[in-house]
Order: C-alpha cells, then structure tokens, then sequence
C-alpha cells in the first residue's frame, strides 16, 4: 500500500494535521501568528545550510527554526515590541534564507518545492520521520498541556501555580521548530504558518472548551490535507496550496454558517 505515492502523500499530510491542529490552538490563543512566520520562513535558510554542509533537510531547518524560535522569545522577554520585531525577524529570515539558497546550486531547480511544499514525493522514510516526529511532539504536548494552557491564560497565575512561563514558552518554540521541520515537505516554508492557523482559528468559532478546540483543530486540518489533495490530483493543482486553499474554504464556509444560522 506504501507504494503509492498519493496514500504516502496523504498519510504525511495527515501526520502534519495531528500535531498542526493543538499546536496552531496555542498559536491563535498567544496571538503568535507572527511568531509562526518568522520560525517558518527561516526554514528556508535551514534548507540552504543543510544542502551546503550536506545533512538532512529535516535536521537543518528543525536547528535554524529552533535558533529562531528562540531568539524571538528571548526578544519578547526583554520587553521587545512583539508585532515590529517579530514583522522584522520575519521578513528578514525570508530574504535571507532565499538569497543564501542562491549559492547552493542544487537547490535552485527545487526552491519552488522548499517554499510551497512537494507532498507528492514523499517517501518511505519522509513518512516515519513525519509520523514519529509527530507524535513525540504530541506526546509532549499532553504531558505539559495543563502546564502550557495556565501559562497561556497568564503568566501571573502559573507562576502562582508554581510554573515558570519562560519554561513553557521553550517548550513551545521547540514543538514549532519540529512542525517547521517535518512540514516543509507537506507545504513547504510560506504555507507552514497556515495550516497551524486556519484550522485553529476555525475550531475556535465550534468550541467550548480549549481541549476540544485542539481535537476540532486537528480534524479540520485532516479534513483539509484530504480534500486539498484529492482536489489537487483530479485539477492538477499544486499540492501544498491546495491544502491551504482547502482549510481556507472551510474557513470561511464556517464563518457563513455561523452568521447565517
């Protein structure tokens, strides 16, 4: 079954929704749509220093998008105006990844693919790196869930509750780094950001509780890799913004049907 490359293309893609969908929740609750930019378009620049010193792809844009996330939230605890620096360090670390990628050779005839993703090549091994990146991913995200939703509801009553805010803001800026990481493949560096929003900001509207937010998120993100890519093989149509263009359509038929109930 592995052999066809639409069910590879479609299991990757729906490994990328499960850890997407809690993930983006805590992105639309901090108000870090920003923050998501800039971590994923300084994959790009990790995609340039992995084909230069001849590593993974997975492994070099994971580090840049780490070094990133984490140059931003100690940007932020310095008291740094959030939406400028984080407009700054975004844009920055795209122009900068694409002039670096122009020095490596063998990644010019495949930027398309670094920027809007080539889910329809994934391979065997794509496929367990996603899916086991994925779940340690969740599986942090469980184990430190209460930890990270009391950080994000303040930062004043975790550090009553004996939790330390810059702890938690690490811990999520590593989950990022890793959804950066195994996404660029599936949507590549310009529509990472996307697929952790636009289902969260759907779900958002459907749930009651932060929990099934992040269970809605999820599905949704699912829903959207599955008609993204059935659209996408029947139309032709590029992978990655298919997906996107999907999770936007269920966006905004959601928004429709809440104001016209």
């Amino acid at each position: 079954m592995l052999d066809d490359f639409f069910v590879r293309a479609m299991l990757a893609g729906l490994g990328v929704a499960a850890v997407a969908g809690p993930l983006g929740s805590f992105v639309v609750w901090r108000r870090m749509a920003y923050f998501g930019d800039s971590t994923a378009h300084a994959a790009i620049l990790g995609v340039a220093v992995s084909l230069a010193f001849n590593i993974s792809v997975y492994a070099g844009t994971m580090l840049i998008a780490l070094a990133m996330a984490l140059a931003v939230s100690a940007l932020v605890t310095r008291g740094q105006a959030m939406d400028t620096m984080l407009g700054v360090l975004s844009h920055s670390a795209l122009a900068v990844g694409l002039v670096a990628i122009s020095f490596v050779p063998q990644a010019r005839s495949d930027l398309s693919a670094y920027l809007f993703g080539d889910i329809l090549s994934v391979g065997r091994g794509d496929l367990a790196l996603i899916w086991t990146g994925a779940a340690g991913v969740l599986a942090v995200a469980l184990w430190r869930w209460q930890r990270l939703l009391t950080a994000t509801v303040s930062e004043d009553l975790a550090m009553a509750s004996g939790i330390d805010p810059r702890v938690e803001r690490i811990v999520l800026s590593l989950g990022l780094a890793v959804v950066v990481a195994l996404s660029i493949r599936v949507v590549g560096s310009l529509l990472i950001s996307a697929l952790l929003i636009i289902p969260a900001a759907t779900a958002r509207g459907l749930s009651r509780t932060p929990e099934w937010m992040a269970g809605m998120a999820t599905l949704i993100a699912g829903l959207a890799v599955m008609v993204g890519l059935t659209a996408s093989l029947h139309l032709d149509t590029p992978a990655g913004p298919s997906i996107v263009t999907a999770a936007a359509g269920i966006f905004g038929l959601t928004q429709a049907f809440r104001r016209n109930p």
